[in-house]
């Protein structure tokens, strides 16, 4: 079944390996294969990639995109490793993204890690405010 894209005007697609920017209008097409694609909205670059949780996504990204994801998988598995030493309460959340790519679920573990990178700025505003008072 076709799936219909719209873009906003100069907005960015990436469709497999080929990253296409729309014109100065508003357009839409069909995609009439299964193909892999992202909108812009839900890319993060790796210079805006300033959390580990952002980076964890970017490598989901790339394991979404890529044909043989082995060496994203891998770099992924040693940072989540990380995350989850460091902050603990993560470990449910990153294992679930596990549990959708072991399952080839590429698009359902990117959701998941959208969720992971707003849970990482719940944390990350609590800040001082976990840690107990000083006597």
């Amino acid at each position: 079944m076709p799936l219909k894209i719209e873009l906003k005007p100069n907005e960015r697609l990436i469709i497999g390996n080929a990253a296409i920017r729309n014109g100065d209008r508003r357009s839409s097409f069909l995609l009439e294969t299964n193909t892999r694609f992202l909108r812009e909205s839900d890319i993060i670059t790796e210079s805006e990639a300033d959390t580990p949780c952002k980076q964890l996504y970017v490598l989901l990204q790339v394991m979404y995109l890529v044909d043989n994801p082995f060496e994203a998988e891998t770099a992924f598995m040693a940072l989540a490793n990380e995350v989850m030493q460091a902050v603990p309460s993560m470990g449910p959340r990153i294992a679930a993204i596990h549990d959708a790519t072991s399952a080839n679920e590429r698009y359902k573990a990117l959701k998941l890690g959208r969720e992971l990178i707003a849970y990482e700025q719940e944390v990350r505003g609590r800040g001082p405010a976990t840690e107990p008072p000083a006597a």
